[in-house]
């Protein structure tokens, strides 16, 4: 029976059922699409004969909310949704977003913050001994001790803090169904210390081997360096092949501990998993509520790849789906074309075909699929490894099957692109087609800054090669006769970059002629190399030290010298040029970026007043043989005239 999983008791007894095996709490509405997480995995479990029902956005304020199905045979999975609940609350500025896209009608506040430990409380508080296991972005990249931007402090592992029994972290596939049948046959949930991709606690580590102890909590606490070398260990740990088990150290001997990551998931594992009966939208109860908006992005959308190994340090897709690239099989994505093809409100147009990095359907190289990747190593950052397999030809093969299906129109991509990965390639070939068939009018592109010094704390490539690519790209849609552009994402306030930097990117805009209309400031979210350096000042790989910009004031004049030209910013840029002593960068020459103050202003007005003044003069005494001073008088009288006629009703 193809239909959504049961959301109430009444759905669980049209199916027969006297029990779930699972009730799974999510701060996501139920979406039934493989963009979200929580229909992955809940699938995942059905196609192994598990129950699941879904409670989605339960009310943490009402502990009736999570007995829906009442008590679960086998346990609670919890998943704050398919974002961190932090971060789908609060801008940068830690503002209240006014609208949740995962919600139903848009609505913000049907989930807490904090979401993964809320909803464990929420479950602990009836269930005492029932197994809760805790999964999904949030909890994946809070598995150990991290650093929280929005309480500007060190967190403990969000295992401890939710009050679960395991956490499962990654994209969780194999590890779930590992942890459902340990449970189903009979393992106490304390004893599933086994599992790869989890992390459990405990209280002894005689049966552990071959594992590296990392600072205690409160050594984290007492010294921000501790925390930068407990995490720089972290991050040379996160490969399924060469990472090794980590263990937390907390008060009253207690140990969290992490296992090594899942494998990668083959090819024919990856094709079953986009291959479950989803129901490809949300659940038919929202439709009232005015639907959910997340679903518009990715439901004509084609997932091709997971996994990313561009590095970029701001990014936590290491931490999360590691650096192994894992691709489907052209069948698996064709025949789910074919179902998108088919849908009635389907228009012509596949909104995408990637992943984290469009241009990446294969491992970086051979070694990575026996050996894994390198730990100190990185495949692009800062040149390209030697042993690198630059390759488009498998993805330019998958486009062109797809663009020639029937019922298509075109096959757009805007998954991210690596552009030093096609600088790398000597064909031409997928850049042309890119831009021939698969882009409209603009391609988006992420070089974030053009300050080598900056580009280098990113882990992005040097600016040579953006500028490279800027040309190339150029060169080519010449040649195809098409005007389009390119759309720089840029990003203030990374650490690394001073008010020095930043005054270079904005002569870069200058001189391109870009006026950017959206700025990312950076965000510390947690597990990355980028937040590290934020909390730390130090670059936790090298332990060196790195500049970071705290101050909101300072941040707005990052910020506001990208967007220079917007008059809101005049200040701020003004400020920020004479602080970074660049008040060159003021006046009316084409190289400046602001025209000086008022005062000067208003001088420049009247000298400029005077000279037209003085051009009007002499032209009047040329044209009528008298002087200006009487041709004035005489103008003005004329005028005096003309108005007291008006007055008298009079119209000469």
């Amino acid at each position: 029976m193809k239909d959504y999983l049961p959301v109430s008791r009444e759905d669980m007894e049209k199916r027969g059922w006297d029990q779930v095996d699972f009730a799974y709490v999510i701060g996501d509405a139920y979406v039934d699409h493989p963009s979200f997480g929580p229909a992955i995995i809940s699938r995942i479990l059905e196609s192994e004969g598990y129950r699941v029902g879904i409670i989605a956005q339960p009310d943490w304020k009402d502990e009736n909310s999570i007995n829906i199905f009442g008590e679960p045979r086998l346990g609670f999975l919890v998943s704050a949704g398919n974002m961190d609940s932090m971060v789908n609350h609060y801008s940068v500025s830690k503002k209240r977003r006014s609208r949740d896209y995962f919600t139903p009608g848009g609505v913000m506040g049907k989930r807490p913050d904090h979401a993964t430990v809320v909803y464990g409380n929420l479950i602990r508080r009836t269930y005492k001994n029932k197994p809760i296991i805790i999964g999904g972005i949030e909890a994946s990249l809070r598995r150990l001790a991290h650093y929280d931007y929005w309480d500007d402090c060190l967190k403990r592992s969000v295992l401890l803090d939710s009050q679960a029994d395991l956490l499962s972290y990654g994209m969780g596939e194999k590890s779930i169904v590992e942890i459902a049948d340990s449970l189903n046959s009979g393992i106490p949930v304390d004893e599933i210390t086994f599992v790869r991709g989890t992390v459990f606690k405990t209280k002894r580590l005689d049966n552990l081997y071959d594992y590296i102890t990392l600072p205690g909590y409160d050594e984290l606490c007492a010294d921000k360096l501790n925390y930068a070398k407990s995490f720089g260990i972290q991050y040379r740990n996160t490969d399924a092949f060469s990472g090794k088990c980590l263990v937390e150290p907390y008060n009253n001997n207690l140990y969290v501990v992490q296992n090594p990551m899942s494998y990668p998931l083959t090819e024919e594992e990856m094709d079953r998993v986009y291959s479950l009966p989803y129901m490809r939208n949300y659940h038919p109860s929202y439709e009232s509520l005015g639907g959910v908006d997340a679903i518009k992005e990715v439901k004509f959308s084609l997932i091709s790849n997971r996994g990313c190994y561009g590095g970029c340090n701001f990014c936590a897709l290491t931490f999360h789906q590691g650096r192994i690239i894992q691709a489907r099989s052209h069948e698996s994505i064709i025949k789910e074309a074919e179902i998108i093809i088919n849908d009635p409100d389907f228009k012509g147009y596949i909104h995408d075909v990637g992943g984290p990095t469009a241009n990446f359907r294969k491992p970086a190289c051979k070694k990575q699929l026996t050996k894994g990747v390198c730990p100190d190593r990185q495949c692009l950052f800062p040149k390209l490894c030697p042993n690198l397999q630059v390759d488009h030809s498998d993805y330019l093969e998958l486009l062109r099957k797809l663009r020639a299906l029937p019922g298509v129109k075109k096959v757009f991509i805007r998954s991210g692109i690596r552009f030093d990965y096609i600088m790398a390639d000597p064909d031409e070939t997928f850049l042309r087609e890119m831009c021939e068939y698969h882009i409209s009018g603009q391609l988006k592109v992420a070089p974030e800054h053009i300050s080598d010094t900056v580009l280098r704390t990113l882990g992005k490539p040097e600016n040579s090669v953006y500028r490279a690519f800027c040309k190339k790209y150029a060169a080519i849609n010449r040649k195809l006769g098409k005007p389009q552009y390119l759309v720089p994402y840029l990003m203030s306030s990374h650490p690394g970059s001073t008010l020095k930097e930043a005054v270079e990117l904005a002569e870069y805009l200058r001189d391109n002629n870009l006026n950017p209309e959206q700025v990312q400031d950076f965000y510390p979210t947690p597990s990355t190399i980028s937040t590290c350096m934020y909390y730390t000042g130090v670059d936790p790989r090298t332990m060196q030290p790195v500049y970071v910009e705290k101050n909101p004031h300072g941040k707005a004049m990052q910020r506001a010298l990208i967007q220079y030209k917007n008059p809101k910013n005049y200040e701020l840029v003004h400020e920020a040029l004479t602080m970074a002593h660049r008040t060159d960068l003021i006046g009316f020459d084409k190289k400046c970026l602001i025209r000086p103050k008022n005062t000067k202003d208003i001088q420049r007005k009247k000298q400029g007043t005077n000279t037209a003044r003085q051009t009007k003069k002499t032209a009047a005494e040329k044209k009528y043989g008298i002087s200006f001073e009487k041709y004035d008088s005489i103008q003005k009288a004329e005028a005096l005239r003309k108005k007291n006629g008006r007055k008298n009703g009079h119209r000469n």
